[in-house]
């Protein structure tokens, strides 16, 4: 599922609830600045979620390289 379609339920003080277009019992509370600035209740809007593969592997090779640091100092 890359993209779906969600309902802005309603805005609570900085969070907007939103509801999932295909199973409206599904809920997801987001931080309203993470949304375009003239969303408001009862806008539809599409939601994309795309795993970045390069990302993680950068970010997996600077964790693994500050844990062999951390273990070379320990050794010392």
């Amino acid at each position: 599922m890359g993209s779906f379609k969600v309902t802005i339920d309603r805005i609570e003080g900085n969070i907007a609830v939103l509801l999932l277009r295909d199973d409206e019992s599904i809920k997801i509370n987001i931080p309203l600045f993470l949304l375009p600035p003239e969303s408001k209740e009862r806008d539809i809007l599409n939601i994309s979620v795309n795993r970045d593969a390069k990302e993680t592997e950068t970010a997996e090779e600077r964790v693994s390289s500050l844990l062999h640091k951390l273990k070379d100092k320990n050794q010392r």
